[in-house]
């Protein structure tokens, strides 16, 4: 899939289909997080990989925005060092991440962002790292992503030049 195909037709997925993602294409989603810029080339993260149904059962209960992520085949806990840019740099890994999965046919969803200090017990994740989201994977249940977006028009949200000189 081409990489603006992927930003085009990407959806956020809450039902997955009961079948496993193979361990190739979770190391790519990995690695693709792995392989994104960051400032300084700091790479402030670190990536839990979560297979266990018990675990990602759990992760569903803690998190009050992703209680769906009990039914994924796997998820990643982005945890981040507390410095200026770990937010910005995880967040585009993150994005990486998905827009991988989906050139795969897997779909996620951004789940959580502050108040995750049970999943850093749950995973044994050190003080000094702050959970920034999780990130449930799995193959949609639902037919998604025809590039149907309820997205404002581009003239709202993009001016050229200076802010409200018509973009194109």
């Amino acid at each position: 899939m081409e990489v603006f195909d992927a930003v085009r037709t990407v959806l956020a997925v809450r039902k997955y289909q009961d079948k496993h993602v193979p361990p190739e294409v979770v190391e790519r989603i990995v690695q693709a997080g792995r392989l994104t810029a960051s400032a300084s080339n700091r790479q402030p993260w670190h990536f839990i990989v979560v297979e266990d149904k018990e675990s990602l059962h759990r992760l569903g209960e803690l998190a009050r925005t992703g209680p769906y992520t009990a039914g994924a085949a796997f998820a990643v806990v982005v945890a981040i060092e507390r410095t200026p840019f770990a937010v910005s740099d995880a967040s585009r890994a993150i994005q990486s991440m998905i827009l991988t999965a989906w050139s795969e046919g897997v779909g996620s969803n951004w789940v959580g962002f502050s108040g995750l200090d049970d999943v850093k017990k749950l995973l044994q994740i050190p003080a000094e790292l702050d959970v920034l989201a999780i990130l449930p994977f799995g193959y949609p249940i639902d037919e998604i992503g025809a590039g149907k977006k309820n997205r404002k028009p581009l003239a709202e949200v993009a001016s050229k030049e200076r802010f409200g000189q018509a973009f194109g």
